[in-house]
């Protein structure tokens, strides 16, 4: 751990991951512009966020997965594209909280933890519920199925990538690289580590996932991730 953490601390590590990233969220936007305007705003919101914490990875996941150039959309996809969708949210809470306690407060693992958790719940909770409301979804049922179908993710997203920034990170200020890295590396295991939940819950039937990238030009106001099939009556789709 010791050799590992002395690698990621040189700042040659940061600066190539920042390039690659900065890199890796131009391309994406040139191609959401030139290509995929289409696609819904909030999902375009959300491959940027995913391709700036994750840099060549993310985009990856939106090239395989989120572009209308895809040939087919199986669940693979489908489950890149939900976790995507989480991964936005929770990231944001994850990187707020981090910074916050860890890196200007210095407070305890304990506060650390708790209140990163926390703030991925929420973020990632207002990112589910919010659009459903919006498309005229009781509030209640909205959060309810929220509770139901993202639960599991972010449960597992957040203590992968809690965890992981704790065990890497240690002690380190705000002001050290082994801070920035740790939580770049915490970000993309978490998001590594929700996906197979992601898998799950679409192909069990408790999340439908985001639409299909090819038919969102058909379909503005849909698309929108849910529980199951309970949204139907509602319109959600």
């Amino acid at each position: 751990m010791d050799t590992f953490r002395a690698f990621i601390s040189n700042p040659i590590f940061v600066t190539v991951w920042a390039v690659l990233a900065v890199a890796s969220v131009i391309i994406l936007i040139r191609d959401l512009r030139q290509n995929n305007s289409h696609l819904m705003s909030l999902m375009k919101v959300v491959w940027v966020f995913t391709v700036a914490y994750s840099g060549v990875l993310g985009l990856a996941i939106y090239w395989f997965t989120g572009r209308k150039e895809i040939g087919d959309d199986r669940l693979w996809r489908r489950a890149f594209r939900s976790v995507a969708h989480c991964y936005s949210g929770c990231g944001m809470g994850e990187v707020i909280g981090v910074i916050v306690t860890a890196g200007i407060l210095s407070l305890s693992n304990w506060w650390i933890a708790g209140t990163t958790f926390v703030l991925a719940y929420v973020m990632g909770y207002a990112l589910t519920v919010g659009p459903l409301v919006q498309d005229g979804v009781p509030f209640g049922t909205a959060l309810r199925d929220a509770l139901l179908s993202e639960t599991p993710s972010i449960a597992v997203m957040e203590i992968t990538a809690i965890g992981t920034d704790l065990l890497v990170g240690g002690r380190s200020g705000i002001t050290e690289t082994l801070f920035w890295s740790a939580m770049i590396l915490s970000l993309t295991f978490g998001l590594v580590a929700a996906y197979p939940v992601n898998v799950l819950l679409i192909r069990y039937g408790v999340k439908e996932g985001m639409m299909d990238p090819r038919n969102t030009h058909h379909d503005h106001g849909g698309g929108h991730e849910h529980h199951g099939s309970q949204h139907a009556h509602h319109g959600a789709h």
